[in-house]
């Protein structure tokens, strides 16, 4: 049995079930699903192909001197020790 033959089948059992299992029509299912398979068929073939996603590749970076670096990405200074009174 090919894909077709198959794919065929599918469509007429659900016809079939879709109606109400009637008896006695399964040719005019037979043939519904048949025009079916043959549209998918169609849709599938002039269907353009997925094009590959493109990778972005990130921007090279360059180092920044220490004074470029913003401050927030400074290491932040130790605290102050608080200065105790002489005597």
């Amino acid at each position: 049995m090919s894909i077709d033959e198959q794919r065929i089948r599918e469509f007429a059992f659900q016809i079939w079930e879709s109606e109400g299992r009637p008896h006695g029509q399964h040719e005019r299912h037979w043939k519904m699903a048949s025009k079916l398979a043959e549209a998918e068929a169609e849709a599938q073939a002039q269907a353009p192909a997925k094009p590959k996603p493109r990778r972005i590749s990130k921007p090279k970076t360059v180092p920044l001197s220490e004074a470029e670096q913003p401050a927030l990405l400074k290491k932040p200074r130790a605290p102050r020790t608080p200065k105790t009174p002489k005597a």
